[in-house]
């Protein structure tokens, strides 16, 4: 990585070492939805120290070695829609009912000590019915789209009957969703005092806390690989594609 960190965007940082997410989960840096600024404006935006947390990266890069890293830039496009549905869609779908269970139990339980979790539930129904209409029309329109330009690509296929709407209009519905289900999970964050039980907390209720923090930052990664990676070449091949034969 020759470029001073502080000029690359954060996007840019965490795919050339995923480890790097953890550093801006600490610091509440959003590289996903907001992940084409670059290090030195996120810092700006949240008042903090951008020599703090380059030197925070650069002992991740340092000290980690990339073995095992997955390169998701050298996917194809179907590899990575399959990746993200049997990784991140797999845990949401497997995750969010028993979390809604856990809440369901504490907040019924505790609801009259800790308001919030009522608050919190209420929320995370929002996120759960979502989630559940978001990654149905990813897997039943948008995926199967994104493969059917590749392959298009590979057959050398010419798309002029295909207008960028085609892509650009399934797109900029999921980008719209991600950012809601980001803020939603912002909000439980605050909520829940970045997810720390408090001292008369039953074990349920830790579990609850500790499974909805582990939630968002299985979302952070899943909005990361379809917004600043698997969007941008879907987008980028289409337009290649039809420069390719309008000339």
């Amino acid at each position: 990585m020759n470029r001073p960190l502080a000029s690359l965007s954060l996007a840019q940082i965490v795919n050339s070492n995923h480890k790097a997410a953890s550093v801006f989960e600490k610091y509440h840096l959003d590289f996903c939805c907001k992940g084409k600024r670059s290090l030195e404006q996120a810092c700006t935006e949240q008042q903090l120290e951008v020599s703090q947390i380059s030197g925070e990266l650069e002992n991740i890069f340092g000290n980690e070695s990339n073995t095992g890293v997955i390169d998701f830039d050298k996917m194809s496009l179907a590899q990575l829609s399959d990746y993200i549905v049997q990784t991140h869609h797999a845990y949401v779908k497997n995750e969010m009912p028993q979390i809604y269970a856990y809440l369901q139990k504490v907040s019924s339980k505790h609801g009259e000590r800790h308001a919030d979790l009522y608050k919190i539930l209420e929320t995370f129904a929002a996120v759960k019915e979502e989630m559940e209409g978001h990654m149905k029309k990813e897997e039943v329109i948008l995926f199967p789209r994104i493969k059917e330009l590749e392959k298009m690509a590979d057959n050398e296929t010419a798309i002029l009957q295909l207008n960028i709407t085609y892509l650009q209009s399934p797109i900029t519905v999921m980008e719209q969703e991600h950012d809601h289900a980001g803020t939603l999970l912002n909000d439980i964050r605050i909520l829940s005092n970045d997810y720390t039980p408090p001292p008369d907390a039953c074990t349920t209720y830790r579990l609850c806390f500790a499974a909805l923090k582990a939630f968002e930052l299985d979302l952070h990664q899943h909005v990361h690989l379809e917004n600043n990676i698997l969007f941008p070449r879907a987008i980028q091949l289409f337009k290649q594609l039809q420069t390719e034969v309008l000339n």
